[in-house]
């Protein structure tokens, strides 16, 4: 049986419509959530081929697209999911009408702002999250307390917080008025709020959080809330084989899911 014929493996279909990362839409299989031509599925090792409907939540998917990508303005207030169980407004409810299903590349915190890359595609969601590419992701914060510039610097050797071992940081003073400081943060791979319990462990405390770049993707002149896409060249510059796609002939009903 040819590669046409057998289809695409239905997370990896699933995460190249924008629903999900492949980790995510397995988890979502293990739930029950999706159903294959009005059946439910109930392993990973389904395969997805042209004419199928595909349901998640109830709901049909359109097929995968061409892959694409936006630089997104995130301002603080925002949470970077598609539903929160706080009901606090979400990134993906403030973008503009007619956007397809996206997701984002890694997250912004709840009060963190700048730059979020969001695709179309699961795929390309994971590859660029992925450590070994070596990406620096540059941050400007801004710090109340009193800045020790050599212990700043120390933090490009590792450090340990809290019982928690933290990979090497980068981290240099801009400006300096009274008790509050601006630094350029930058770091190639991050644990969870990484940036602000590093800073604590330092006796600063974190009142700004800006995401300026994510690898070679800059934040620019966006405004907040601004959203702008990645042209094919550039993005076929920058992942030469990260946009290569199955092609499909096909599409299930347009309307999309959460």
């Amino acid at each position: 049986m040819t590669q046409e014929t057998r289809g695409e493996r239905i997370a990896k279909w699933l995460a190249r419509s924008g629903v999900a990362s492949r980790r995510d839409a397995e988890r979502m299989i293990e739930e029950n959530r999706i159903r294959l031509n009005g059946q439910p599925v109930t392993h990973p090792a389904t395969f997805v081929t042209n004419g199928d409907i595909v349901q998640v939540d109830g709901e049909p998917v359109s097929a995968p697209e061409r892959t694409r990508l936006w630089r997104y303005h995130k301002p603080d207030g925002l949470v970077t999911t598609h539903k929160d169980p706080e009901g606090r407004p979400t990134v993906f409810a403030s973008l503009p009408e007619g956007m397809p299903r996206v997701i984002s590349v890694g997250r912004l915190d709840l009060n963190s702002e700048g730059l979020l890359l969001l695709t179309n595609d699961g795929e390309l969601a994971r590859r660029l999250e992925l450590p070994s590419n070596g990406w620096l992701r540059r941050y400007r914060v801004r710090v109340f307390g009193v800045v020790d510039e050599e212990r700043l610097a120390s933090l490009a050797q590792g450090s340990v917080f809290d019982g928690v071992r933290y990979g090497p940081i980068h981290a240099v003073l801009d400006s300096r008025k009274g008790d509050n400081a601006w630094l350029t943060v930058s770091l190639k791979e991050g644990k969870n709020r990484e940036i602000r319990k590093v800073m604590a462990g330092m006796n600063l405390h974190v009142s700004r959080l800006i995401r300026t770049s994510y690898g070679p993707f800059q934040l620019g002149t966006l405004l907040r809330r601004e959203l702008e896409e990645v042209s094919p060249r550039v993005l076929r510059d920058q992942l030469p084989k990260a946009t290569e796609k199955t092609p499909t002939t096909q599409r299930a009903p347009a309307k999309q899911a959460d």
